[in-house]
């Protein structure tokens, strides 16, 4: 893949844009960058990743040119988005993304992009902090380009978008995702209430029960066998 042009950082307005052929993980490459200054708006972007990661350590497929592999690097103030902030950024890029592909872009709590049942991209959120308060935050994104051949099964954006024309969706969308402030309000819970993929199913973590939707602190709402409870953290295991 070639690098981006001299232009693309203008016109995405990024502050900079760091692309490499290959690496570790972008999401590495973005927290040595922000903790040697690099200001909000820095975007790591990568062909390959030789370690790509999800949430909880899981490994993420990244071959060359098979997806789009970036971390944007921001400075947030309000620690209360950073509770939400997966959430937002995965309404943001549904919409965004769904011009890209053949059906509606769908939301699986916490932090994964669907279209039908078959998994599109996903986010991770690290946020590194100082004195109790958030000094910067990495959002990782994958989103798949092509189906990799170790993982056939998963959704790709339509064949011929280019990776610049996939980054002109992208980037706008997690920057609108990192300014928000506060938990989410009701339009942001109804829109992720018209994208659930998980509400009305049975799933057996991070609770046993039926999915009823979230709260506008980014919880999962379960409705289990001994009551409704609000999960906060984990990822949804359908049974």
């Amino acid at each position: 893949m070639t690098a981006p042009s001299p232009e693309l950082a203008a016109k995405l307005g990024l502050a900079r844009l760091d692309y490499h052929v290959r690496v570790t993980s972008t999401m590495d490459v973005a927290h040595a960058l922000a903790e040697d200054g690099a200001p909000a708006g820095t975007l790591v972007l990568a062909s390959a990743q030789a370690s790509g990661r999800g949430r909880s350590g899981k490994a993420w497929a990244s071959e060359p040119e098979a997806g789009l592999w970036c971390t944007l690097i921001e400075r947030p103030e309000d620690t209360r988005a950073l509770d939400v902030l997966a959430l937002r950024v995965g309404l943001q890029l549904a919409v965004a993304l769904e011009p890209s592909v053949d059906a509606p872009v769908r939301l699986k709590w916490p932090n994964d992009l669907f279209v039908g049942d078959r998994k599109l991209g996903g986010i991770l959120i690290e946020v590194r902090w100082r004195e109790a308060k958030p000094e910067w935050v990495a959002i990782g994104v994958g989103i798949n380009r092509t189906a990799p051949a170790s993982y056939p099964e998963v959704a790709h954006v339509r064949t011929g978008i280019t990776r610049d024309a996939l980054l002109a969706q992208v980037v706008p969308a997690l920057r609108r995702a990192a300014a928000a402030h506060g938990p989410l309000g009701g339009e942001d819970c109804a829109a992720w209430a018209a994208r659930d993929l998980a509400v009305g199913r049975r799933v057996t973590s991070p609770a046993d029960g039926i999915v009823h939707g979230i709260t506008p602190q980014g919880a999962v709402l379960i409705e289990t066998a001994h009551g409704a409870i609000a999960c906060q953290s984990g990822s949804l295991l359908f049974a």
